[in-house]
């Protein structure tokens, strides 16, 4: 559903190394999409989703993605990843009913949106809220039959 979506462009090198920051302690929310093409590279739901604050979530193994390489903070599934995670460091703020960039990202001075653009991502992000609660269903009956 999300492959048209564009990915957020960010250098992800900081001092000719992989940042990975955002890969630790991290809260990703994940879609039915995301779920069904990890499922797909032959992971188990259990093994990198956990139901948190009312979402499925990736799972942090010693407070890093359960995807992360913490040698070379390289993801494992890049090729994969969520949406949240090609996104990224945009966030949505629901309340506010606004995109922000995450100032935690060390890249995040050198991205800037225009309206349209945040306009855009706005949608997207709701349309992940909606594809959102629909990996919640998804988990929640996984979880009552396992």
């Amino acid at each position: 559903m999300f492959r048209k979506i564009s990915e957020v462009k960010v250098n992800c090198k900081v001092n000719n190394m992989f940042c990975g920051k955002c890969c630790y302690g991290t809260e990703m929310i994940l879609t039915i999409d995301d779920l069904l093409a990890i499922i797909n590279l032959g992971y188990d739901i259990k093994y990198f989703s956990v139901f948190r604050n009312g979402f499925v979530r990736l799972r942090n193994v010693d407070g890093h993605c359960v995807f992360l390489d913490p040698s070379s903070n390289k993801c494992k599934i890049y090729s994969a990843r969520p949406i949240g995670c090609r996104l990224y460091p945009l966030m949505y703020d629901p309340e506010a009913d606004n995109v922000v960039i995450d100032r935690l990202c060390p890249k995040s001075r050198t991205l800037r949106l225009t309206d349209d653009e945040e306009l855009y991502y706005r949608n997207v992000f709701k349309l992940i809220l909606k594809r959102a609660r629909e990996a919640n269903n998804f988990y929640l009956r996984h979880e009552s039959v396992s």
